[in-house]
């Protein structure tokens, strides 16, 4: 109580902030309902450290898994070739840590290869020119105090000659990053909700979410390309072991053993990594965008700019593919984007949107 005597109440939220509340909660439209039905699965005392916590803690499950997938397929194509050499499992157990070590070092230099040369070749695939602060000062501004907040050099700006609404961040480390915008998204966000996109795309850079999408990329590239490998090998040493296995050494159970081995490494491990991979995806958008409210201390500017480009029906970024789509703040490809960015299997690389926002909402609640 109040000296009054009156109960105190709540602050009430400014006009632009109860405006986009009061829209959820109408329903009017089913990114709306679905936001609206998203709010409530958040505490009321959610903050944006909270979700930031749980975010990091799940990223960093995912890439431990995908590790381990990998030590897994090294493992067991050396204790498959290891049983096709001598018939019996006496030389399993030093083939399996032999092979997942192997597998765990290849991986290691796979990373260092991307590490050095993996910004530039995504800059040159998306077009992007670089620009300085003399050809957009209000733009410069804007990521000046966005990497201030972030306690990070400052990146440098490229623009993207597209009239889509999006934008990526790239750069191995903040000391290298990157921040590339849209020409649409540079014409049509009004400032605020610009800062909080840039604030997203810092974010990224601050959590170093590039260089764990190199490691996280090369894994998924060395797992395909050792199963397929793995898979032809064995095949071809299956069809000369069956012609001479009349009950040497590789037999005709060891042979069969091989291939199954192979047909199923070939299947289940490039379609579980995959999975792993756009799962950690998504965590780090959540991520990031816990990380921009942390910046710019402002949800609704964020909630607004990712409403925006999810109803964006200008024409696509161009030169976006499957290799880069993950990068961009929201998905550019022509299927997600006809659904309004709601489309989320296990293989999207970024939430519903309705998801995103109303995590982003719950906090102003």
């Amino acid at each position: 109580m109040s000296e009054t005597g009156q109960t105190p109440r709540s602050p009430t939220p400014p006009p632009a902030r109860r405006s986009a509340l009061d829209r959820a909660a109408a329903g009017a439209t089913a990114t709306d309902r679905a936001v609206r039905e998203g709010i409530k699965a958040y505490p009321g005392t959610t903050t944006y450290i909270d979700l930031i916590r749980k975010n990091k803690r799940d990223s960093a499950a995912l890439i431990l898994l995908m590790l381990l997938l990998g030590a897994a397929v090294g493992a067991a194509m050396a204790a498959s070739i290891a049983l096709y050499a001598t018939g019996d499992g006496a030389s399993l157990l030093p083939s399996v840590a032999v092979g997942g070590a192997a597998a765990l070092i290849f991986g290691a230099f796979g990373v260092l290869w991307s590490w050095f040369g993996g910004a530039n070749a995504i800059l040159r695939m998306s077009g992007a020119i670089p620009i300085g602060p003399q050809d957009d000062p209000e733009l410069y501004n804007v990521v000046d105090e966005m990497r201030i907040a972030a306690g990070i050099p400052m990146p440098k700006v490229y623009i993207i000659n597209d009239s889509a609404l999006n934008a990526f961040a790239t750069g191995r480390d903040p000391q290298h990053g990157v921040v590339a915008i849209t020409r649409g998204l540079r014409a049509k966000l009004p400032r605020e909700e610009l800062q909080a996109v840039i604030a997203h795309e810092i974010a990224h850079i601050r959590h170093l979410d590039i260089r764990f999408a190199m490691l996280m990329a090369t894994m998924v590239g060395l797992i395909v390309f050792a199963c397929d490998a793995f898979l032809r090998v064995a095949f071809r040493g299956g069809v000369h072991g069956g012609r001479r296995s009349s009950g040497g050494k590789g037999g005709g159970a060891a042979v069969i053993v091989l291939l199954v081995i192979a047909l199923v490494l070939a299947i289940v491990a490039p379609l579980f990594a995959r999975i792993i991979q756009m799962a950690y995806s998504r965590q780090r958008e959540y991520l990031a965008d816990a990380g921009a409210v942390e910046l710019t201390r402002n949800p609704e500017a964020l909630a607004n700019a990712l409403r925006r480009l999810g109803d964006d029906e200008e024409p696509l970024v161009d030169t976006a593919n499957r290799g880069t789509a993950h990068m961009y703040i929201v998905n550019p490809l022509r299927k997600v984007r006809k659904a309004h960015g709601e489309v989320e299997t296990l293989f999207c690389s970024h939430p519903a949107i309705s998801k995103r926002i109303a995590r982003l909402l719950a906090l102003v609640r």
